[in-house]
C-alpha cells in the first residue's frame, strides 16, 4: 500500500511513500435534450428566412442591380418592414445558438414567447393545431428545464 510502519512501540505513525493525485470534479455539461435541438433548428430556420427577406428587400430597395425584384419573399413588407424583419431575424438567431448551447436566457426568451402566443390564440378564440403545439411545446421547455444551465 505504498506505507511503512514499525511494530515497535506502536506510538510511531504511519508514513506513505506518496500520496495519491488531488481528486478534482470535473464539471458535468447536461446533455442536448432532442426537443431542444428540433427547436433550436426551427428557431434558426425562421430566423434565416427572416433575415434573409429582410437583407433581399433591403438591398433591392436601394437599387442594387445585382438582386432582382423577383427574389423578394416578402413582396407586401415596405422599408421598416424590411428592417424590422432583419433585425427580428438576428435576435431569433441569437436565441437558436444561445438554445442549442443550452443557456438558460434562451430558455425563459423561449418560454415567454410562448407563451405569449399562447395566450394571444386563446383569447382570440384561435383553438387550433398550432395552439395545441405550442401548450405541448411549453410543458416540454418546462419539463427539460433542469438541462439548462
Amino acid at each position: 500500500m505504498g506505507g511503512t510502519s514499525t511494530a515497535t512501540g506502536g506510538d510511531s505513525p504511519v508514513t506513505f511513500d506518496s500520496l495519491p493525485p488531488r481528486w478534482e470534479p470535473t464539471p458535468v455539461v447536461p446533455r442536448l435534450p432532442v426537443g431542444v435541438a428540433v427547436v433550436s433548428i426551427l428557431i434558426a430556420l425562421v430566423a434565416l428566412v427572416m433575415i434573409l427577406g429582410g437583407a433581399l428587400f433591403l438591398l433591392d430597395q436601394f437599387g442594387s442591380t445585382l438582386v432582382p425584384s423577383v427574389l423578394d419573399l416578402f413582396p407586401s413588407v415596405d422599408l421598416l418592414g424590411a428592417a424590422i424583419l432583419l433585425i427580428l431575424g438576428i435576435a431569433l438567431l441569437a436565441v437558436a445558438t444561445a438554445l442549442w448551447r443550452q443557456e438558460t436566457w434562451a430558455l425563459w426568451t423561449t418560454l415567454v414567447l410562448v407563451f405569449s402566443t399562447t395566450v394571444y390564440l386563446f383569447f382570440t378564440d384561435s383553438i387550433t393545431v398550432l395552439f395545441i403545439l405550442l401548450v405541448l411545446l411549453f410543458i416540454y421547455l418546462l419539463a427539460v428545464r433542469r438541462y439548462f444551465y
